[in-house]
């Protein structure tokens, strides 16, 4: 059966597009057919794969908003995975689905176009954008589940009780089964006092499983994007390309669980 995860944090540049981009090549390498979705204006995924939005006359958006096909818009990456691209457009998205009855169902719609077609993926990654509106709200009621990227860093953390409050509304109205698989340290940097600090005291702080192992802080995930690929094809026995395998086999496993009856509002501190 097919797994939808989003990745999710309301705050900017805590490595989501990265961790999509990452692990969804990391699935393809493990056999797993992958579907990326890009739902950030920004079209940083979109880029990232080697893909000029400006190039493109369809992509999300226009799924979204207006009821296109989704077959119609989904690219073959040399990734190995499909990707349902974005372009600035999307950023009007959000305006035009605010009055839209049943905007939150928007993208499990899509999902279930998809299946219609016959096009059924193992994995649909949804990369949510930087804040808590309709996009990340109908990206989470679409998802089995949701992986929150979160910088090792004290000023990171901020905003993450927000980010669980909308889960956990989402759990009450619009997707009762969404579960929280939990937090991926990112931008680690072990050489430091405070990165390790931040590291030992996410699980206690939020009460929320740490999927392992911690993602380094590397300049080659600053070089991946400039040659359209995920670091897992430019720098292929690097510590980030080796750390992403690693979570995505932890997530492989993670799915195979069984489903929890209910699930509770994860509690913060």
């Amino acid at each position: 059966m097919s797994t939808t995860l989003a990745i999710a944090n309301q705050k900017g540049g805590v490595a989501k597009t990265t961790t999509v981009a990452s692990v969804g090549a990391a699935l393809a390498e493990l056999g797993h057919s992958v579907l990326l979705v890009d739902l950030d204006p920004q079209s940083c995924l979109t880029f990232s794969l080697g893909i000029d939005p400006e190039d493109l006359e369809l992509s999300v958006h226009h799924v979204l908003t207006k009821g296109l096909d989704p077959a119609e818009v989904i690219i073959e990456t040399e990734d190995g995975v499909d990707l349902v691209p974005a372009t600035i457009e999307l950023a009007r998205a959000e305006a035009e689905l605010l009055t839209r009855t049943g905007r939150e169902h928007v993208l499990k719609s899509m999902i279930e176009a998809l299946e219609d077609a016959e096009l059924e993926y193992d994995w649909i990654l949804l990369d949510c954008p930087p804040s808590l509106g309709v996009l990340t709200v109908a990206a989470l009621t679409a998802a089995d589940g949701v992986l929150v990227p979160l910088q090792c860093e004290t000023l990171s953390h901020r905003g993450v009780g927000q980010l669980l409050d909308t889960v956990h509304d989402v759990r009450r109205f619009t997707n009762r089964r969404l579960e929280v698989w939990g937090v991926l340290p990112t931008l680690y940097d072990g050489r430091t006092n405070h990165s390790r600090t931040v590291l030992e005291t996410i699980s206690e702080t939020y009460d929320l499983e740490v999927v392992e192992p911690p993602i380094p802080k590397t300049i080659k995930f600053a070089e991946a994007p400039a040659a359209g690929r995920s670091i897992l094809a430019t720098n292929r026995s690097s510590k980030g390309a080796k750390a992403y395998r690693e979570v995505a086999a932890n997530l492989v496993a993670r799915a195979k669980r069984p489903r929890a009856k209910a699930a509770g509002k994860a509690k913060k501190r």
